[in-house]
């Protein structure tokens, strides 16, 4: 084996198109995700091929031309565009004498890098350590090779599966830790549910513009940069929305295509508040050619973390580059589906809030509930809630409420002992 550089910031690039060619956008993101990464593009090659070469993936002369423009241009490592097993990646490594890593380790690399919390960490080791328990092919081959006779035995296992082994120890000890703050996270959002307040989760595909619209509809300072996947740690907070008040509000990381299997396993916890969400603001770059294959590919991984079933509603964010007018589109159903905007410029802000007003609470409703005394503690409730819009006190100490809730909710506080509806709905105005 070859000495492994320590440094990585020269890299080749090398896009594979397996069945077709090429796709010159799929190699701007590819750059775009090594330049994350803090390398330094030196040399680009592309490959075409109808199957992949079990060897190298590229094929034998392929792979003797990426070993000659990585000498040619003093690269530290070669990036490749695809999945490769680990016996391709060590196959290159072996040949071109440089670090190999497919898009799964590019991505892995990157996570590790932008990952501030410490949950955050332990999800990027899990899922760095379950992508490392597939490479260690023959790693270390010297304790191996075992004699007989007194004195010249080795030791029981080898160095392969003591690597295995600590691993092994170390993704269990890390599982374990990650439910306690699974289970953590799941106390806080059964707190929320007590006093019920809608969840909005903002998806999108990475450096779409989550975080700039987040920063510019709660004043927050979530760090913002053109490059992919700058927020990983997922942040909440609160804003109020007119005629529905307080609603959580959570930026999530950002997804990609073919984002590794380990990633989304180990990020689960975290991406279960788009799965509990009440709404999801799916951010999409207006400006991007390929934004409707960009749609595709997130709800492929919404699907895949059990968040598929959740409304929806696509925010067209950066129109101020494509010359764009704001404009809401509204579905059959009579709900927002669309909303054209710029974070960056404002423009269509207003008509962001008011689609989340409607698209958080698709069924809520006016009524004017009549509450006796025994129930005042369903009226703190109520004002505890931000639902009520209007009171009137009745000579006997009763109350007649105007709020605004869901249908369903409607329906629960009917169920309580001694409440009744005054009117049938409209606009009721109590003082």
């Amino acid at each position: 084996m070859f000495e492994r550089p320590r440094g990585g910031e020269r890299a080749i690039l090398v896009g594979v198109g397996i069945g077709h060619n090429v796709d010159p956008h799929d190699t701007a993101e590819f750059k775009a995700l090594a330049a994350s990464a803090g390398t330094q593009t030196v040399g680009v090659i592309i490959a075409n091929r109808s199957r992949p070469d079990p060897r190298y993936f590229v094929g034998s002369g392929k792979a003797e031309e990426i070993k000659a423009v990585a000498e040619e241009h003093d690269a530290d490592v070669v990036l490749v565009d695809q999945t490769l097993s680990p016996s391709q990646e060590r196959n290159l490594e072996q040949l071109t004498c440089r670090r190999v890593l497919d898009r799964n380790g590019l991505i892995l690399d990157i996570f590790a890098q932008r990952a501030r919390s410490f949950e955050g960490k332990l999800q990027v080791e899990l899922a760095q350590l379950s992508h490392l328990s597939t490479r260690l092919v023959r790693g270390w081959t010297h304790l191996e090779r075992q004699k007989g006779g007194i004195g010249l035995r080795g030791p029981g296992e080898t160095q392969l599966e003591t690597d295995r082994r600590l691993i092994a120890k170390r993704i269990r000890h890390l599982q374990t830790r990650l439910e306690k703050l699974a289970q953590q996270r799941d106390t806080g959002r059964h707190v929320r549910r007590e006093v019920p307040v809608p969840t909005v989760a903002l998806v999108g595909y990475t450096n779409a513009g989550k975080s700039t619209l987040f920063n510019a509809l709660t004043g927050a300072t979530t760090f913002v940069a053109d490059q992919l996947f700058a927020t990983l740690d997922p942040t909440v907070r609160r804003i109020e929305i007119a005629g529905i008040g307080e609603v959580v509000l959570a930026d999530t990381v950002g997804f990609v295509r073919e984002l590794p299997h380990e990633l989304i396993a180990a990020f689960r916890s975290t991406l279960q508040e788009a799965r509990d969400a009440d709404l999801l603001l799916h951010v999409v770059d207006a400006s991007d050619p390929k934004r409707d294959e960009r749609i595709h590919q997130v709800r492929k991984v919404l699907s895949d973390i059990g968040a598929g079933h959740v409304r929806e509603l696509l925010v067209f964010n950066k129109i101020d580059l494509i010359e764009e007018s704001a404009r809401v589109l509204v579905g059959q159903d009579g709900m927002p589906s669309q909303v054209w905007g710029s974070a960056v410029s404002g423009a269509g802000l207003d008509l962001v809030r008011a689609a989340l007003s409607r698209g958080v609470r698709p069924h809520q409703v006016k009524r004017t509930l009549h509450l006796p005394l025994a129930a005042a503690s369903l009226r703190s409730e109520l004002y505890q809630r931000n639902a009520v819009r209007g009171e009137k006190q009745c000579e006997d100490g009763s109350w007649e409420i105007a709020v605004e809730l869901d249908l369903s909710e409607i329906a629960k506080v009917l169920g309580r002992k001694g409440v009744d509806l005054v009117d049938n709905g409209g606009n009721v105005n109590l003082h």
